[in-house]
């Protein structure tokens, strides 16, 4: 009977998956060597001390990713990662069988004080999860802090001119027009290679994020778009000196738009923004949503709805003018 070889976790145990009845089963235990004979104690049939006994929760924190890493986005993975080394600390060395839901709360309400409910949520839902693989009993039921309201930055018609008027010519004319004309993620436009041009046709199949390159954030991520002339110019004109068309790190790129933003006199808008503008001007337009969803590759149009949301409170400012002005010509005229 073979058993696999035990990892060390970042805690100092030793962790060993097995199959049994066509399950996965993990323990850990202080040793390797103890982890081991456990493991083979399980796949006989023996009864096999609790792990959770030995486990802390920054073991099975540090399983549960591990046992994730090949299905999940690498992106998701190196979030997970970053949750496990900054959040949820005061819970970390407890041994899974002591933890109580008042450990937990405590421990939400400490981070709810410093961090957005995004982040608090995102990281209960980590701890959530590696809990329920060790004592699948112990269900959290948790006060969380309310959702924040996502408000929508849409670059005015204005600013949208000052942008690429000031990138006329620049480096960086390419990726800005590809997220503003074609809507396309910034992750997308890093992943971008020079295969995926197909004559006039862009082929969108994945994405380069700081923890390397995945597939598209999701199946409606993957799409065809037609490429205009003008950025089809742009691409011809371009240097091949690398295997990607715009080979420049996330964080540099990010950094280089500020400077643009700055030099085109306009606010402070997120790389992310001008995808917006693709969004909204499709909506102004009356190109209906399934369209616009399908080009923009959104899997939803829960998006599209909060743009349109946006757009929509513009109108409204709009008619209450046009109320107002008539409403005070015919009383005041």
């Amino acid at each position: 009977m073979k058993i696999p070889t035990a990892k060390k976790l970042p805690s100092g145990n030793w962790n060993v998956s097995v199959m049994v009845d066509g399950k996965r089963v993990s323990i850990t235990a202080p040793t390797k060597k103890e982890a081991e004979k456990e493991a083979a104690k399980l796949k006989s049939g023996a009864k096999v001390v609790k792990t959770a006994g030995y486990m802390t929760v920054g073991d099975a924190i540090d399983q549960y990713i591990e046992s994730k890493n090949a299905v999940l986005s690498p992106s998701t993975i190196a979030g997970y990662q970053r949750i496990r080394k900054n959040a949820l600390q005061g819970l970390m060395p407890i041994n899974v069988a002591n933890v109580t839901q008042n450990m937990v709360q405590r421990e939400i309400n400490s981070m709810a004080r410093e961090k957005s409910p995004k982040s608090v949520r995102n990281a209960h839902g980590l701890l959530s999860a590696a809990l329920a693989e060790i004592r699948p009993d112990f269900v959290l039921r948790t006060t969380m802090p309310q959702k924040q309201r996502y408000d929508v930055a849409i670059p005015t018609d204005e600013d949208v001119q000052k942008i690429l008027k000031a990138v006329r010519g620049h480096r960086d004319e390419i990726p800005i027009l590809l997220a503003v004309w074609l809507g396309l993620r910034m992750s997308e436009i890093l992943g971008l290679k020079w295969s995926d041009i197909d004559g006039n046709v862009l082929h969108i199949r994945r994405a380069l994020v700081d923890e390397g390159e995945k597939t598209t954030k999701t199946y409606s991520s993957q799409r065809d778009l037609l490429i205009p002339e003008y950025i089809k110019s742009l691409l011809e004109a371009a240097p091949h000196t690398s295997g990607h068309i715009v080979p420049v790190s996330r964080r540099s790129l990010y950094a280089r738009f500020q400077v643009i933003c700055k030099h085109a006199g306009v606010q402070h808008y997120r790389f992310h923004d001008l995808r917006h503008i693709n969004a909204s001007v499709m909506l102004a337009l009356g190109v209906p949503n399934r369209y616009a969803q399908e080009r923009m590759g959104h899997a939803t149009d829960n998006m599209l709805k909060t743009v349109y949301q946006h757009t929509m409170k513009e109108e409204q400012i709009a008619v209450a003018q046009k109320v107002d002005a008539y409403f005070e010509q015919k009383v005041y005229g």
